[in-house]
């Protein structure tokens, strides 16, 4: 980010003058996931209330298409989150917005350090969205400790700390000694205004179109922590029992993983009722055709297609992972969980609710807590930007 790009940004702000207070949000747009898609979210809603520069460290993605034409977006030259401080604390020291909100640990520790170099009091605030002791469960404990000492270290200097679930608040406590005050559950902009108007677009796929079968729609990126593994062998073990389809929706950052998943399901003899359509720019009108909605991850923050599926009322199954699952469906109030990685007992689940599905209106009514609208004001009060007003 050059000298002359930041004087310019210094230079709207001074022409805002105090009419409306201004936040930054940093953030990387590295892929299709749901991080990128959250923050687009939260900035489309944040500039009906305040002003907003949205730092970017990459522009790569789908969801980078979708940033609103009223957000200030600043593309920085740096392309990794410690190559940025130098370029974030200029921004800080000359523009000095009112906040700074920063998706990830890595960026949220870069932007500490970049407001340390520019001795400016800007607010630093970092979103987590991830259970981390969970995501690291399966490194040695060195790796551990080198993944964590850092956040122990610096995030006390950070103004709040916002968790997308209970589960990544408790974990972020733990992990990282602050106390329990200083971090704060804020529930993801999940539903939008748009949602139902994608989810009513013409069906994507004949599957959708003329159910000769059940379909049962998976989503997410296709990655180890999805585990569409034991999902594929949960949708095989049904078929004796229940005949049916299932569509797994989104991109594969590993190819080999899409192919090791091919290779399942040729294994188990289901390869010509799975289909894989990689990334959707709406996946909306095909999850509300679907017959179920299965959440298989091994863990999560907040799982936002879970919440997208109860939203269009769709009947969902999801194991019971850290984080996010049992709050989203109150202990299985809302629909099954099963343990992490059990096929079987996953089988048995979808078989279960595709014979007798929950209500539409009761599914809807599990998720009202993650409105856009809601969520974002939540965000901007929690910031001291905004008074925040229940509905």
């Amino acid at each position: 980010m050059s000298e002359t790009k930041t004087e310019a940004w210094a230079e709207t702000r001074a022409d805002v003058g105090a009419r409306r207070p201004r936040v930054g949000v940093m953030i990387s747009f590295s892929g299709d996931g749901g991080v990128e898609r959250m923050v687009t979210q939260l900035c489309a809603e944040f500039v009906h209330h305040v002003d907003v520069d949205l730092l970017a460290l990459k522009i790569e993605g789908g969801h980078a298409q979708r940033i609103p034409t009223a957000v200030n977006l600043m593309r920085l030259d740096a392309r990794h989150a410690w190559t940025s401080v130098g370029e974030v604390a200029r921004y800080l020291r000359q523009v000095q917005p009112d906040a700074l909100l920063v998706a990830k640990d890595r960026a949220g520790r870069a932007a500490l350090a970049a407001r340390r170099r520019a001795g400016v009091p800007v607010p630093v605030f970092i979103r987590l969205g991830t259970n981390l002791s969970a995501a690291l469960s399966r490194k040695d404990a060195f790796s551990r400790w080198l993944r964590t000492r850092p956040m122990r270290k610096r995030y006390p200097e950070a103004d709040g700390v916002i968790a997308v679930s209970e589960g990544v608040r408790q974990d972020t406590i733990a992990v990282t000694g602050m106390p329990a005050d200083r971090v704060q559950v804020i529930r993801n902009p999940v539903i939008t205004a748009q949602l139902a108007e994608q989810a009513a677009q013409s069906a994507p796929h004949p599957w959708l179109a003329d159910k000769t079968l059940p379909v049962i729609v998976g989503m997410g990126r296709l990655t180890r922590q999805k585990d569409f593994l034991t999902l594929l062998r949960a949708f095989a073990a049904l078929q004796d029992a229940v005949p049916s389809r299932l569509i797994l929706l989104g991109d594969a950052p590993n190819p080999e993983y899409r192919q090791r998943l091919q290779r399942c399901a040729a294994e188990l003899g289901v390869s010509q009722r799975l289909l894989l359509p990689g990334f959707q720019t709406n996946p909306y009108a095909w999850l509300a055709r679907a017959d179920l909605f299965v959440l298989s991850s091994a863990w999560e923050g907040s799982p936002n297609a879970l919440t997208e599926a109860l939203a269009l009322g769709i009947p969902c199954v999801s194991t019971d992972c850290p984080s996010g699952p049992a709050e989203i469906l109150d202990g299985g109030r809302y629909g099954a969980l099963v343990t992490v990685g059990d096929h079987a007992g996953m089988a048995r689940a979808m078989a279960d609710t595709l014979a007798d599905p929950l209500p539409t209106d009761l599914l809807r009514q599990a998720v009202s807590e993650y409105r856009a609208d809601w969520s974002a004001q939540r965000y901007l009060a929690h910031m001291g930007l905004v008074p925040f007003h229940r509905r």
